[in-house]
């Protein structure tokens, strides 16, 4: 049985959401949840029924938000610092963190290390397409300045990952350019083009509204790119959302109207909800870490953790040793 480490102190919104999230989850699949924070407080949120069913790891420190990355090395009482830690030690095969996203990156891969050939960890993402399989991007935050060599294993890792976890057969993987042209892009994007022609899944550059219209499976770009598209995604369906429904109170014929659409409209909120995804994987470090959204509510939580027993279940991490060596033998 798969050990779950979840920091249960680290969300915007308290524990509640993210204890009720892992018992949730625990309803629907096997798995051991390991509870890291304030034990007087926690204890008495979990339902009495399942308190042989976890464990309880106490934490008396809880990492805020203005501390930085560095402070969390320090700081080895918080939840966050304990959580990746039993990962370390072996204790759990994943930790699951809805609390400070660049002190979980930086201890997860400070504290558990990274993976055999892997220069730098990737932070990524799910997408939602106008079909039913989404993208997948990375990076999107961990590392904002980035040279090709980097970016040809984001390719690698992001493969490794749509492939063992998601289970899509024979993934595509694109590089995120300003054209489809060969001649487009800045120095790195060219000389990274130049790597990965070298891969049979590679489908050469794409553009920004391929990450929305399915037709490639791995989106590569670094995570200064990466976090701006992220943010401007939520950003634009948050005020699509918002002005549907402007309009629609505007007029008798739009409400009836859409009471007729009600299902579609429930399926587009589906489609761009983060909490349908739960979290953005840490790919390239020697285990497994989720990095949830500072606003999880349970459902992101439950799927923060399936993501994790996905994850944790596949052969992601050796797959990843093994296709970065091979590359660097065709190269």
């Amino acid at each position: 049985m798969l050990n779950i480490a979840i920091d249960v102190m680290g969300g915007d919104l308290g524990p509640e959401p993210v204890i009720e999230g892992a018992i949730k989850a625990f309803k629907e699949k096997e798995f051991h949840p390991i509870l890291v924070g304030k034990i007087d407080e926690i204890r008495d949120l979990v339902p009495p029924q399942f308190l042989d069913k976890v464990t309880f790891v106490n934490a008396d420190e809880v990492l805020s938000m203005s501390d930085s990355a560095t402070e969390a090395l320090k700081k080895k009482e918080t939840s966050i610092y304990k959580a990746v830690q039993l990962v370390r030690d072996g204790e759990a095969d994943a930790v699951v963190s809805p609390g400070h996203s660049g002190a979980t990156m930086s201890l997860a891969t400070l504290r558990i290390g990274r993976l055999k050939g892997v220069l730098r960890p990737a932070i990524a993402t799910i997408m939602p397409t106008s079909t039913n399989k989404p993208s997948f991007v990375l990076d999107i935050g961990a590392n904002v300045d980035c040279k090709s060599e980097h970016l040809v294993q984001f390719a690698i890792m992001g493969e490794a990952y749509v492939r063992d976890v998601l289970k899509t057969q024979n993934p595509t993987v694109g590089l995120l350019s300003n054209g489809e042209e060969k001649s487009k892009g800045n120095e790195i994007t060219k000389e990274t083009y130049g790597i990965l022609k070298n891969l049979d899944s590679f489908v050469g550059y794409v553009e920004g509204n391929n990450i929305f219209d399915g037709s490639t499976d791995v989106i590569v770009c670094d995570g200064f790119v990466g976090n701006i598209l992220l943010k401007t995604s939520e950003g634009v369906a948050e005020s699509i959302t918002k002005i549907i429904k402007k309009n629609i109170r505007k007029s008798p014929i739009a409400i009836a109207g859409s009471l007729l659409m009600r299902r579609v409209f429930k399926i587009l909120k589906k489609q761009v909800d983060y909490a349908e995804y739960g979290g953005a994987p840490l790919i390239g470090i020697n285990g497994c870490a989720i990095v949830a959204h500072g606003k999880s509510n349970a459902k992101a939580i439950k799927n923060a953790i399936f993501q994790a027993i996905s994850f944790s279940d596949s052969h992601i991490n050796e797959d990843i040793e093994n296709g970065i060596a091979n590359l660097q033998e065709n190269i």
